[in-house]
């Protein structure tokens, strides 16, 4: 049973290490993957834009009738709102929510000859896309490290690691890009949100499995078996649940 633990309300020492976090981390989840289901860019773009104050579950729960019956941006955006917001109801803010994707396939149907564009200036200019949603666009569809996506579960890893005190999710990304060489940008910011999402939880971190506890500045309490060992079950409990796959084999 997972012992329950109290998160600090700041780190109680110097921050970790940034290159020993991301080589644990990698070692856990090697081939860290999107957990919104997509065909491609804008199939994504539409699925990261649901997910807002919502789940993966739910949005890969709608987006597969969403996509059946507007396969293309071009059908998307000529659909009936009404129609739309019947099918994305369960994501929550449904009218903002269909407002935006049916938006955004206009603009890509009409602006960008129907192909998501590649870039950032581009992406944020299309409705209903910010930052966060072009980051992930941007790295999950093309492998373009133009930033990290900062979602509420990096930022409070970020915080409790020491890599960054910002509260604002701009200030945060700005932080760990300049902690991390570019190259780890993707897959780096990819393994902070997962780790987030089902070890470093908000209410009851699971200190004693997370492959960072000796290094973490906020950990509750002593680690549970070998970094190795934490890292492997790590990357198992992140494979069950569709993020990745674990820990290569004796690693």
């Amino acid at each position: 049973m997972r012992k329950k633990t109290t998160p600090p309300e700041a780190p109680a020492g110097p921050p970790a290490d940034s290159a020993e976090v991301m080589r644990r981390l990698a070692t856990a989840m090697p081939s860290p993957q999107c957990e919104l289901e997509h065909k491609d860019a804008w199939t994504l773009l539409v699925a990261t834009i649901l997910s807002a104050q919502s789940t993966d579950r739910t949005v890969n729960a709608v987006t597969p009738l969403l996509f059946e019956k507007w396969p293309t941006p071009e059908h998307l955006a000529a659909a009936p709102r009404e129609e739309v917001e019947a099918v994305v109801h369960r994501t929550g803010f449904f009218r903002n929510k269909a407002k935006a994707i049916q938006g955004a396939s206009l603009a890509i149907a009409e602006r960008h000859g129907g192909e998501v564009p590649r870039d950032m200036v581009s992406l944020v200019q299309l409705p209903g896309v910010a930052r966060k949603t072009a980051n992930v666009v941007l790295g999950v569809a093309f492998r373009v490290a133009e930033g990290i996506v900062v979602d509420t579960h990096v930022m409070r890893v970020a915080q409790r690691l020491g890599l960054s005190a910002a509260k604002v999710a701009e200030k945060v990304e700005h932080d760990l890009c300049a902690a991390l060489p570019r190259e780890q940008w993707i897959d780096g910011g990819h393994r902070l949100l997962l780790l987030g999402r089902y070890v470093c939880l908000a209410r009851s971190p699971a200190c004693q499995d997370c492959p960072l506890s000796e290094i973490c500045p906020s950990r509750q309490g002593a680690a549970l078996g070998t970094v190795e060992q934490r890292c492997a079950a790590t990357g198992a409990l992140v494979a069950s649940r569709g993020g990745a796959g674990g820990a290569r084999p004796g690693s």
